[in-house]
C-alpha cells in the first residue's frame, strides 16, 4: 500500500473497469482512485469479465438515457460483452429490447439474454424492421458501439427528439455528422460518452459498481464468460475477438 491511501488494505479483494492501461500483466501497481473492493458474492474471473463492460451498461442505461419500464430500446451487437451484461439488465427494468446480430448463432445468444426481437444485420434492413416493430414510430434511443457500419440506420431509426448514444466504433470512426442531420430527423440528440467521463467521480464510481454488483447478486444480470485464454495466447484472443467469433465476455487468464 501507498502512502496516504485509506480505503484498501493488504489482502482487499479489488478490480477496476477503467484506465490506467496495464493490465495485460502478471503483477502491476495501481492507483487507489480507480479501484473498488469486490463483493464475496462475485469471484475473480466474474469481476474481471464484468467490470469495464458493466460500468458501460450501467451508464449507458442508467446515466446517459435513464430507460424507463415500457421504453422500446435498440441496442447494437447484442450478443456481445456490454450487450449479454445491458440486454439482461434492461429486461429486468421491464424495457423492450429489439437488438442487432450478425448471425443467426448470435440472434439465439441475444433472445436468451432478454431480446424481445433480434434482427440480424446480414439478412433484413434494420430501419425498415425497427419501424415494422414500432408502428412506424422508431424508438426514443439507440445504443450503438458498431459506428460507421450502423451509425446512419441508427439515426433513422430514432422517433423525433430521440437520443443516439454512439459508444463505440467496431466498424471505424464515424464520419464527421452535418448538424442539419438532427434537424432533418425530429431534433434528435447525439451523444459519444465514455466509461472515462462516467467513473472520474469516486463517489458516482463507487455508486454505479455497487448498482452493477446488486444485480449480478440478484440474479438479474448474469456475466457469461464465453471464452477463456491464457495470456500467452493473447494474440489468438484478439484475432477470435477481431474476428467476430466471440460472444458474451473473454477472460484473459495470467
Amino acid at each position: 500500500m501507498g502512502e496516504g491511501v485509506t480505503d484498501f488494505k493488504v489482502g482487499d479483494r479489488v478490480a477496476y473497469g477503467s484506465g490506467p492501461v496495464g493490465s495485460y500483466s502478471t503483477v502491476r501497481n495501481m492507483p487507489a482512485h480507480p479501484l473498488v473492493k469486490i463483493p464475496d458474492s462475485i469471484d475473480f474471473e466474474t469481476a474481471a469479465a464484468m467490470m469495464l463492460k458493466g460500468f458501460t451498461a450501467q451508464y449507458l442505461l442508467r446515466r446517459v438515457y435513464k430507460v424507463q419500464a415500457g421504453d422500446t430500446i435498440l441496442f447494437h451487437a447484442a450478443a456481445g460483452g456490454v450487450g449479454t451484461i445491458a440486454t439482461q439488465w434492461a429486461k429486468s427494468l421491464g424495457v423492450r429490447v429489439i437488438g442487432t446480430v450478425s448471425t443467426r448463432e448470435k440472434a439465439e445468444l441475444a433472445k436468451a439474454n432478454g431480446c424481445a426481437e433480434v434482427i440480424i444485420t446480414s439478412e433484413e434492413n434494420i430501419v425498415e424492421r425497427v419501424k415494422e416493430l414500432t408502428d412506424g414510430k422508431g424508438v426514443p434511443v439507440v445504443y450503438d458501439s458498431v459506428g460507421k457500419a450502423t451509425f446512419v440506420d441508427s439515426l433513422n431509426c430514432l422517433k423525433p427528439r430521440g437520443m443516439m448514444v454512439s459508444f463505440g466504433n467496431a466498424s471505424g470512426k464515424v464520419d464527421p455528422v452535418p448538424l442539419q442531420w438532427l434537424a432533418e430527423r425530429g431534433s434528435l440528440v447525439l451523444t459519444r460518452p465514455t466509461v472515462a467521463s462516467f467513473t472520474v467521480d469516486k463517489a458516482e464510481m463507487l455508486e454505479s459498481a455497487a448498482e452493477m454488483f446488486g444485480v449480478v447478486a440478484s440474479g438479474a444480470v448474469k456475466i457469461q464468460i464465453n471464452q477463456r485464454f491464457a495470456l500467452a495466447d493473447v494474440v489468438k484472443a484478439h484475432t477470435e475477438l477481431e474476428g467476430r467469433r466471440t460472444t458474451g465476455c473473454t477472460v484473459l487468464i495470467p
